[in-house]
């Protein structure tokens, strides 16, 4: 399992099945536990340190090989997923939200080590499945391999195990980049639209992925703060749209009562959010990758003591039970929908008792509208795969460079101007 879940699979088996004797193999002390093992019903250790402790742990036989969050190891390649693959155990179980989340390489990789064999090499997958169905749109090869892959598949929807659970509401804030931090944007975006075209045309977009990945990255940068950018103008760019719609909703929302957990990609927002929140006398606690302990800040989230959590995605996208939460903030959108599904399910949960509102903060007109269309392709591609209703592939293709670059539209002439902050909401 990834580190941060360490403590979460302690806390469930004691409270699901107190009778098994449960071993804690992480932290610097677990050496001195390594002779307990075969005196144990259930072994925590994490991917992280996995390959570090081989040598022991490929000295006993297993009942049961479980992968928790099994996406982690979506690349065959790493020390970890090498290391899995050699310990011996009479049964594998994969556990995953997002058995897909970017392509179907991450699929083959989960089976590979299911059953090594089972879809043939990852040269041969991709061969026969993956570009025909991605790039080709083939429907008939992406229904084939539904079918072949299904009989080994549980898929149960939260809606199916769940149906205690209070209804979640999805509220889309669109706010406006105006003045300077505008034209950051522009300018970025012209520049960065130049250098991935030359680097396209001059490479192909295969080999370009860095540069579109870079390129990209700057304008999110932009839409959330212009001071996560490292230019010397986006340094005198004194605007944030999406911060000052962040602080005029956090008081309104504090005062009705709501406990907010706030996602974001970037630690550096978060960083700069906890400064605002500083100087407006708004408690909160953070939950980063850097935070050595995890328990203190979501138990005083919890009970009541904060009434806010700047959470990193990355750290706290999955593992976290935060029941006390009905209200769910993304600060910016990330390309896989189910990343952010998983973040908002640490509030709409089981043990959840209040409706659930999820706010997601977009710049209008800018990269993240467009990051939001994408996220619907991702779902389907997924959905086309896993689901029994396969409902159509979805095909990738450069064009989507151009869609992404294009610049925001001209803001309309007074009388038919738009809102400053649009809302819309989806239904459940």
């Amino acid at each position: 399992m990834p580190t941060t879940l360490v403590h979460n699979w302690r806390e469930e088996a004691q409270r699901f099945a107190p009778d098994l004797k449960v071993l804690d193999l992480n932290g610097p002390q677990r050496r001195d536990r390594f002779d307990q093992i075969a005196d144990h019903d259930l072994i925590l250790t994490t991917y992280a340190l996995l390959w570090r402790d081989q040598e022991v742990l490929a000295q006993h036989d297993y009942h049961l090989l479980i992968l928790d969050e099994a996406q982690y190891v979506k690349n065959a390649t790493t020390k970890a997923a090498a290391t899995i693959r050699q310990l011996r155990a009479r049964h594998r179980l994969c556990l995953t939200g997002t058995p897909l989340e970017n392509h179907l390489g991450e699929l083959w990789s989960q089976f590979d080590f299911l059953f090594p064999g089972f879809l043939g090499s990852l040269k041969d997958f991709t061969k026969r499945w993956r570009t025909p169905i991605e790039k080709g749109g083939d429907t008939v090869r992406r229904d084939l391999l539904a079918r072949r892959i299904r009989p080994f598949m549980l898929r149960r929807r939260k809606d199916e195990v769940a149906k205690e659970l209070p209804p979640k509401t999805t509220i889309v804030r669109t706010v406006d980049l105006e003045g300077a931090q505008r034209d950051l944007y522009e300018t970025v975006r012209a520049a960065m639209h130049e250098k991935v075209r030359a680097a396209v045309t001059a490479q192909g977009l295969a080999r370009s992925h860095i540069i579109v990945l870079e390129a990209l990255l700057k304008l999110r940068q932009v839409c959330c703060d212009p001071r996560l950018v490292k230019l010397e103008k986006a340094a005198r760019v004194k605007e944030s749209a999406k911060l000052d719609l962040l602080l005029a909703m956090l008081p309104e929302l504090i005062d009705e009562g709501r406990r907010v957990p706030l996602f974001s990609q970037f630690t550096g927002m978060l960083a700069l959010i906890a400064d605002a929140l500083e100087k407006a006398a708004i408690p909160y606690v953070i939950l980063t990758g850097d935070t050595t302990d995890r328990v203190t800040p979501v138990q005083r989230f919890q009970q009541g003591e904060v009434p806010l959590v700047l959470i990193s995605l990355k750290a706290g996208g999955v593992g976290l039970n935060l029941t006390a939460a009905d209200t769910v903030i993304h600060y910016d959108p990330w390309w896989n929908p189910a990343a952010e599904n998983q973040a908002t399910d640490r509030a709409h949960r089981l043990g959840q008792d209040k409706p659930v509102f999820v706010y997601k903060l977009i710049a209008a007109g800018s990269i993240e509208e467009k990051i939001v269309a994408l996220q619907k392709k991702k779902a389907l591609l997924a959905d086309s795969i896993l689901s029994e209703d396969a409902a159509g592939a979805v095909k990738f293709s450069a064009s989507d460079l151009d869609a992404l670059f294009e610049p925001i539209p001209d803001v309309l002439p007074a009388a038919a101007a738009r809102p400053h902050v649009r809302t819309g909401t989806q239904g459940r």
